[in-house]
């Protein structure tokens, strides 16, 4: 690998480019960003600078939303919140949806983010 150098001073600094291609992490693709810039610095870096850091933030978020979507269903299965339930006594059905929903986003949040 051949890299070229710029001189500053009585430094020599590396010609690093980093893409700018936007892309879409999603909201816990960015909770991923911060906690590893505030939390892993040194991680985060390394990352940074060889291009894998947005490929990864991508996966989390996808991992994170597939799990949040499947922790859901299976909580609101087994707690008895039902469309009949949305139908009847919607409050209630948002009440117990809320509920649920922080409670299956604190999971994925302690297993897949701040990990």
């Amino acid at each position: 690998m051949e890299m070229t150098y710029h001189r500053k001073g009585d430094y020599l600094f590396p010609n690093l480019k980093i893409e700018d291609t936007p892309v879409n992490y999603g909201k816990y693709g960015m909770l991923r960003r911060t906690f590893l810039k505030e939390n892993k610095k040194n991680w985060y870096q390394s990352m940074m600078l060889t291009g894998k850091l947005e490929k990864h933030l991508a996966e989390i978020n996808e991992a994170a939303t597939s799990r949040m979507e499947l922790i859901t269903a299976q909580m609101a299965q087994s707690e008895g919140v039902t469309e009949q339930m949305k139908a009847t006594d919607p409050l209630t059905w948002v009440a117990r949806m809320n509920s649920i929903q922080s409670r299956a986003e604190e999971i994925v949040l302690t297993e897949l983010v701040y990990s």
